[in-house]
């Protein structure tokens, strides 16, 4: 006998059930965090939350580390307030006080879409706390980035809105499977629509709107970004989703690979949202830098 598939509300209370909340400048704030071991810090992008890494997460934790991803405000389970900056540049303050929160001292970066220049603005500050950096489908050059043609619309006040609100539990899983994954077939249509309603939530999605409107293109902020990709400290490696339609392998990956060089892009066979379908392969190349990390430690020691 088939077993019931789960609903969103059900898919989404496990999901809560399986974090924990805790508080970062009275900001009540939501984050997965699984296992033990050496960290490693995944940062989401929009439109998602720390959903989207919960394989990867699983996969660390069966390793031997401790996987842990934060959700940004204004997305996911964490507060949506009003007054909140919702500037890449503050949001990655914000992430760092987080980590401090977590007791993360040091620790394995992981950053996606957004989460790539606001995980480079922290690792730029902050790179005495990173062990190992590892960049999936994002951009490096903020001054010269274009959005993806379906995220355009969000930058446009009422069209904006008018876009969001046409984001349902109908259309959503059309984009999914178009823009987001290879094969969907291990992916149940409520965890599709997860992230609809873990989008939208209380605010209807106004604060993903001015996350939309606050992208950073200064060259102040790329000298940030390049800092943190172009740094000794700590290795950098790019794992791409190789059939990504918005964010291409041929220009995005291949932009990273020039500006933190890189001998080569790794690439796995999915779209945009890779964490969904390829998590063991992610969780596997991380841990690969993670332990040459380890082994040169350790011969330093001796």
């Amino acid at each position: 006998m088939a077993q019931k598939e789960k609903s969103v509300d059900e898919v989404i209370k496990e999901h809560e059930a399986s974090g924990k909340y805790f508080d970062v400048d009275g900001i009540k704030t939501f984050a997965l965090k699984y296992g033990r071991g050496e960290p490693v810090l995944c940062l989401h992008g929009v439109p998602t939350s720390s959903f989207l890494y919960r394989k990867v997460l699983r996969s660390l934790e069966k390793k031997g580390y401790k996987g842990v991803s934060i959700d940004m405000p204004g997305l996911g389970l964490t507060d949506r307030p009003d007054n909140f900056d919702y500037s890449f540049s503050n949001l990655a303050d914000f992430l760092y006080k987080a980590a401090k929160v977590l007791k993360l001292k040091k620790f394995h970066l992981v950053v996606h879409d957004v989460g790539g220049p606001i995980g480079f603005a922290l690792a730029a500050r902050h790179a005495n706390r990173i062990m190992s950096l590892t960049v999936l489908n994002t951009w490096v050059d903020v001054v010269n980035f274009k959005k993806p043609v379906v995220m355009r619309p969000f930058e446009k006040r009422v069209l904006g809105e008018a876009e969001l609100k046409m984001i349902s539990h109908v259309t959503w899983p059309v984009m999914f499977k178009q823009m987001g994954v290879v094969n969907s077939s291990r992916i149940s249509t409520s965890e599709i629509n997860a992230y609809v309603d873990l989008l939208k939530r209380e605010d209807n999605g106004k604060a993903f709107l001015k996350i939309m409107r606050n992208f950073d293109h200064s060259k102040e902020f790329r000298d940030l970004c390049y800092k943190a990709v172009q740094t000794k400290e700590y290795p950098v490696q790019a794992i791409w989703g190789a059939k990504d339609p918005a964010l291409q392998l041929e220009t995005y990956g291949e932009e990273i690979k020039k500006v933190a060089g890189l001998k080569e892009v790794h690439t796995l066979r999915s779209r945009h949202f890779l964490q969904e379908e390829a998590w063991l392969g992610i969780a596997d190349k991380v841990i690969d830098l993670a332990q040459s990390v380890q082994l040169k430690t350790a011969k330093k020691e001796v």
